[in-house]
């Protein structure tokens, strides 16, 4: 009898592979570059990232769900570090950077991507493994659409439907965009009146990106969000008006009180909401956390792992984050060699290592829980920020005081910016990884070499952030920075976390309306605590916080999305396949969100290229009200055949 062939292993971590993740890393990287510049939010790209790699590799001999696994994984990755242009911009902002070196910024990137790697390496057996109360909703999500697509003919071929949902709502997106820059079509439309003795408006923007991203964050962040916008807008703004009244017009009036005062009333909203989530999941971090090094005692001990539970020995990780801790010295180095903080080098940067390795550590274990618990889209990661600069601000005000001259404040500034930087380094990637862990569980992927792709897709992503980030600030500029045009990018948590950090080291920060904003938050954080009890929809304190503290023209097209993508799913949830329906329809407002987006990069490269702030116009401002209620029309017709066509996909 002839000996059977050895059964072909299962491809997995693949050149082909590779290249695809880092392929899908440009699009989906670039577009979240300019998604959080704008709006202030980011999309999960696990499950797009998926799709597109199930309906390619199909075509492609031994394809397997493992090799897409790692696709998807390398995407992820990459999609989420764009989160770092929430602190990198306030360099701009300040005036220390007027471009984004290439190697600094890719460095700064880098080095927390790949500490928040191995971080969150000893965490996967507690918080994935060991923590079932945890529901990992995106990366279970993620595993479905593997499983699915991997599984039959009719999984592949549903993948390719959702590809080309994608693709079409991206066209869709990116074509009425154009039509907006041409001014064919509104942008964005206000109205602004007084209120009484004070002065407020109304503001609306015609884009699929914040539609899309409402769909995607759901009904409960959705209406907290607009809870927050008339909080800001029509309860706090009249007020704030009436008592700091200012000649001109009421849109002059309202803009600059709400960018001096309601701003920080939204940011201290944020700031207990944070405090109050690490409070809340403490407890269960430090039991995963214990529940962690005794696993790694047990397999030091010559307890046998199959292939499913071998991490990166903890060697590797242990001796990894230290030697990154060299480079890191470097960097920091290198801001201040030649300035004002040179003569306290040795103090700052070992300040700031034992800094990036105890806050690192807390961040990598609250963000994994979070994420675990909430999903990644969902989890504060921002809020994290904005404590870490605060926590570096003070640390370094403590050290140098406040009565600086104006350069040392100003390094000083920029030293606790590029510092945060790198701890949000460390959240955003430990606050994306354990999803993606997750998501390998559940199909049987061999853990170390998902975490080698997260290291990968680290890599890939540090290298599409900085050009990315040039051609936008130089192409259109960031709200705030010297030099700034009209249709800056509002780039919000840049924004705050700078004037956190000037705030507290110049010794000028709006304490009152972060104070009241604080005890607000704390009312926040009650009231939902009792919908919870009642069994009402939720509405997160930080949702809220973020609704006070951005623009209304923002907003409110996010919570109109919202809105839509929970009428959607109540329709999906009445089809003979619910979960393809919900797939189906989060596919479609990915594609709203990655066509505008990746219009937005290329737009900024020809207003660079140009010089010019409108360079496709081809009617002037005689046209605004056609365009506004042109655009109106349009832009609902085309949301309702997108709709259409994916309610008949899905059915």
């Amino acid at each position: 009898m002839a000996t059977p062939a050895p059964a072909r292993p299962i491809a997995e971590l693949t050149v082909r592979g590779i290249l695809l993740g880092g392929l899908i890393t440009l699009l989906f990287t670039a577009a979240n570059v300019y998604l959080g510049l704008k709006v202030g939010l980011t999309f999960a790209t696990s499950i797009p990232a998926a799709v597109i790699s199930m309906a390619l590799l199909r075509f492609l001999p031994n394809a397997s769900i493992l090799e897409n696994n790692i696709v998807q994984t390398i995407a992820s990755a990459a999609g989420t570090l764009a989160a770092i242009i929430f602190v990198l911009p306030g360099l701009i902002m300040i005036g220390w950077w007027q471009g984004f070196p290439f190697v600094t910024t890719a460095a700064i990137t880098m080095l927390g991507g790949i500490l928040g790697v191995m971080f969150s390496v000893p965490l996967r057996r507690a918080l994935v493994i060991d923590s079932p109360e945890l529901p990992y909703p995106e990366g279970r999500a993620a595993a479905e659409v593997l499983e699915v697509g991997s599984g039959s003919r009719a999984g592949a071929a549903e993948s390719l439907q959702g590809l080309w949902l994608m693709i079409w709502a991206s066209i869709a997106s990116a074509g009425f965009a154009i039509l907006t820059q041409m001014k064919l079509a509104a942008a964005e439309a206000s109205v602004w009146f007084r209120a009484g003795a004070g002065a407020t408006g109304i503001s609306g923007g015609l884009s699929f990106a914040l539609f899309g991203v409402g769909h995607l964050v759901g009904i409960s962040v959705g209406a907290a969000q607009f809870v927050g916008l008339i909080t800001g807008w029509w309860i706090l703004l009249p007020i704030l008006t009436a008592a700091h009244p200012i000649a001109g017009e009421p849109e002059v009036w309202a803009n600059t009180v709400f960018r001096a005062d309601v701003r920080f009333f939204g940011a201290g909203v944020i700031g207990v909401a944070a405090v109050w989530t690490l409070i809340k999941i403490a407890g269960p971090v430090v039991g995963g956390v214990r529940s962690a090094l005794a696993a790694s005692a047990a397999r030091r001990g010559g307890e046998a792992l199959a292939l499913t539970e071998r991490d990166l020995p903890f060697g590797i990780v242990l001796l990894g984050s230290l030697a990154l801790l060299v480079p890191i010295a470097w960097l920091l180095w290198d801001v201040i060699a030649g300035g004002p903080l040179a003569g306290s080098a040795a103090l700052l940067i070992g300040g700031a290592l034992v800094f990036v390795l105890v806050i690192g550590l807390l961040i990598a274990s609250v963000c994994g829980y979070m994420a675990g618990l909430i999903g990644a889209s969902n989890s504060p990661v921002s809020a994290i920020g904005i404590l870490s600069v605060l926590a570096a601000s003070l640390m370094l005000a403590g050290l140098f005081g406040r009565d600086n001259p104006p350069e040392t404040t100003q390094a000083l500034i920029a030293y606790a910016l590029i510092v945060t930087g790198v701890v949000f380094g460390v959240a955003t990637i430990s606050n994306d990884n354990l999803q993606d862990l997750k998501t390998g569980q559940l199909v049987g992927a061999t853990p170390w070499k998902q975490q080698v792709a997260l290291v990968i897709g680290v890599v890939f992503g540090s290298l599409v952030v900085p050009p990315v980030l040039n051609i936008l600030n130089t192409g259109i500029g960031f709200a705030g920075a010297p030099g700034a045009g009209p249709d800056a990018l509002a780039a919000p948590q840049a924004g705050l976390i700078s004037a956190l950090a000037k705030g507290v080291l110049g010794g000028d920060l709006n304490w009152p309306m972060l104070g009241y904003g604080a005890l607000a938050g704390v009312g926040f954080i009650v009231a939902d605590a009792l919908l919870g009890k009642l069994k009402l929809l939720r509405l997160p304190p930080l949702a809220i916080g973020i609704g006070i503290y951005l623009p209304m023209a923002v907003i409110l097209p996010t919570a109109l999305g919202a809105v839509t993508g929970w009428f959607y799913d109540r329709w999906a949830d009445r089809t003979a396949d619910p979960e393809k329906a919900r797939r189906m329809g989060v596919l479609t407002a990915t594609g709203m969100i990655v066509g505008e987006s990746l219009w937005g990069v290329a737009f900024a490269g020809i207003v660079g290229a140009t010089g010019k702030d409108s360079p496709l116009a081809i009617v002037g401002d005689g046209f605004a009200q056609p365009a506004l209620i042109g655009g109106t029309v349009f832009f609902i017709v085309l949301t309702a055949l997108l709709y259409t066509r994916t309610r008949k996909v899905a059915q």
